[in-house]
């Protein structure tokens, strides 16, 4: 039977071939000598730290985590897990990104399910580090979720909250489906977490949209940031400080963006009466009890999108006597310049209004906007992508109405690549492709290669997500 060595029998062996003494490699290895000998003659033997190990690691010159493999088995000496020795291991393998010793470590302690509070304490240590560690958190969560015994527990919802918040991106339908599998926990997160999972929700089921989704979550948003509000005010009448929130944004944001969301919803469903019905819930905000600097600042923001959302639904109702004090406001709003330009848009195609002078006022906008491959940085939220592609189609439809086909096209594809960058096969398959075969004939040989390359990587997306 061949001899399994341990991490001792190695350093003996490479001790003896290179001739070093204990006091020899002390010295070059920064141990103390009647450490490194209780290491390695003691009965029972000394435990080697990790940093003992790198240290015995650089001083026999082999590359950071030689003897990492071998470290497992005195993480559990004696069969037993050793929890003051495990963690700083675990935490030395993610600053080296040794995924494969995380997960046989991971293994062999879920052989005992009660070190299952622990885990999940070590992934929110690393969570707390910030956005650079979210990453390496990873394992531990899913572990957590793999071995968790108690489906209602707060930890599997935590845990399930973290990887659903760590994997959403540009990808609608991707997003979409995580939140499907995500949802059914978000009641057993504690209130501050509910918060912020059911913003992340409201936003996801609104990019795809799915309306009525949408409205779920935002109402469900809407009981609970009231709650909470409610709670902080009694605990001002007697006098108490209110804890802090621990959430990402200011409670207001969740308070405002809860009924601001809801009538965004009814916006996109066409039912701007029901729309503008939710505007007067979030245009007032200052009077929010416990306004900070930075909620008053929330605050007003919610006022200017007040404003901007009940001229924009006047707009979509064909009301253009709206329109200069809606230009205002986008001149001095940068920042709502692209979703403003997608209102016009609408209206215009709906009503067939002519707003070749807007076009004219903000061409050095749409011309930046245009340029996505290079400025695709801009493009920060799934949001703001979801609008670009839009904007653009809208303004297609414009041009095709007024026989601008070079134009109109160019327009189009500008929308088609924004769509393939979120696999919004859905609405693009039905809206932009469509309209690219109605006018196809109208198109220049550029535009056309353009158009197949564009559908050809969109397809291979498409079946890399299927196979």
């Amino acid at each position: 039977m061949e001899h399994t060595p341990t991490i001792r029998s190695k350093i003996e062996t490479e001790l003896k071939q290179r001739g070093y003494s204990f006091s020899g490699f002390s010295k070059i290895s920064g141990i103390n000598r009647g450490t490194f000998s209780a290491m390695l003659n003691s009965n029972p033997p000394k435990p080697i730290s990790v940093r003992q190990m790198d240290l015995i690691t650089k001083a026999l010159g082999y590359p950071e985590g030689w003897l990492y493999e071998l470290y497992i088995d005195e993480c559990f000496y004696e069969g037993k897990g050793h929890w003051k020795r495990i963690k700083p291991f675990l935490l030395r393998c993610v600053e080296l990104g040794r995924q494969d010793f995380i997960q046989k470590v991971l293994s062999r302690l879920t052989e005992d399910l009660s070190y299952v509070p622990t885990i999940f304490s070590l992934a929110e240590e690393l969570h707390a580090e910030g956005k650079e560690k979210e990453k390496d958190s990873v394992p531990f969560y899913e572990c957590v979720i793999e071995n968790e015994r108690y489906y209602h527990s707060e930890r599997l919802a935590i845990s399930q909250y973290r990887l659903f918040s760590y994997s959403l991106n540009k990808d609608l339908e991707n997003n979409r489906q995580l939140a499907i599998k995500f949802a059914p926990f978000r009641k057993n997160l504690p209130e501050n977490h509910q918060l912020d999972a059911l913003l992340k929700l409201v936003n996801v089921y609104f990019q795809a949209y799915d309306c009525e989704t949408t409205m779920q979550y935002a109402k469900e948003l809407e009981v609970i940031a009231t709650n909470v509000y409610q709670q902080q005010i009694q605990v001002r009448l007697k006098n108490r400080e209110v804890k802090p929130l621990n959430t990402e944004r200011h409670l207001i944001v969740y308070f405002g963006q809860a009924y601001l969301m809801q009538g965004n919803a009814r916006e996109k469903q066409g039912l701007y009466e029901e729309a503008m019905e939710f505007i007067p819930y979030y245009a007032d905000l200052t009077g929010f009890e416990g306004l900070d600097e930075m909620g008053i600042l929330e605050a007003r923001k919610f006022e200017m999108w007040a404003e901007a959302n009940r001229l924009n639904l006047e707009i979509l109702m064909g009301n253009m006597v709206s329109l200069p004090a809606y230009v205002d406001l986008l001149k001095s709003n940068p920042a709502e310049i692209l979703q403003g330009l997608l209102t016009i848009m609408e209206s215009a195609n709906k009503y067939n209004h002519s707003i070749d002078d807007i076009l004219l006022l903000f061409a050095e906008n749409i011309n930046e906007f245009r340029d996505l491959r290079t400025n695709i940085s801009y493009y920060h939220t799934n949001y703001n992508l979801v609008t670009y592609s839009r904007f653009f189609l809208e303004l297609s439809r414009y041009y095709f109405n007024k026989g601008s086909y070079f134009e109109a096209i160019g327009s189009m594809l500008n929308s088609l690549k924004a769509s393939s960058q979120l696999n919004d096969k859905a609405y693009y398959i039905k809206s932009i492709t469509l309209l690219f075969e109605k006018y196809k004939d109208h198109s220049t040989e550029e535009q056309r290669t353009e158009y197949e390359k564009v559908i050809k990587a969109v397809e291979n997306n498409i079946n890399q997500m299927t196979s």
